[in-house]
């Protein structure tokens, strides 16, 4: 808790470093309230709302950057696979490395979705179906490249796997740190079992 005096001038961005701080890895932002977050950040509460109109807008803003923190995953991962690293290890491990980041606010979108408004939760929605199209695409490049091992209704995977993956980080959120690759190998390999389902669902169906 912040216990200087209050600043002159402050961006959009301290606002939202501060209300993130106070969260840390466990809490839920929707518990933050304005006065939390101004005194965090050392300013008045009128000061607050020349950035923000209310504490909605201020989550929103939260979770949106949280969405640009799973961009950074996707571009990461896209990156370590032109290197002929396996396409899952690297995905799995990008998208777990980014959530332990001290500061993360990929925490906040693994915990949120079923508290707020209806709006903060569309705002989470679209963050995952973001992630889910994006894992799509690179599904149906991968069955362009190698129809050999050809996945079917990539949409449906990809949200499979979605759900998988930040199920799993919730899990390793609350477990201790020590038990964090354990749970990138589990992950690694449910989401192997679901893409080789998904490769053998006409002979199985």
């Amino acid at each position: 808790m912040k216990t200087v005096g209050r600043k002159a001038s402050i961006s959009s961005e301290d606002i939202i470093n501060a209300a993130i701080a106070l969260v840390g890895p466990h809490r839920s932002i929707s518990s933050l309230s304005l006065r939390e977050v101004t005194r965090e950040a050392g300013i008045a509460p009128n000061s607050f709302y020349r950035h923000f109109k209310d504490m909605e807008t201020l989550n929103i803003a939260i979770i949106e950057l949280a969405g640009k923190h799973l961009r950074t995953i996707i571009r990461d991962a896209r990156i370590l696979i032109i290197n002929e690293k396996s396409v899952v290890r690297v995905s799995v491990e990008c998208f777990f490395n980014e959530m332990t980041k001290p500061g993360s606010s990929l925490p906040i979108l693994l915990r949120e979705g079923t508290v707020g408004s209806g709006n903060f939760q569309a705002a989470i929605k679209n963050q995952l179906d973001f992630f889910a199209n994006e894992l799509k695409t690179d599904l149906d490049k991968a069955n362009d490249v190698n129809p050999k091992y050809h996945t079917q209704d990539t949409d449906v995977v990809a949200k499979a796997i979605t759900q998988l993956v930040f199920a799993m980080g919730g899990i390793a959120l609350n477990a201790p740190d020590t038990e964090l690759s354990a749970r990138i190998e589990e992950t690694v390999k449910m989401v192997k079992f679901i893409l080789k389902g998904a490769s053998s669902l006409k002979e199985i169906s």
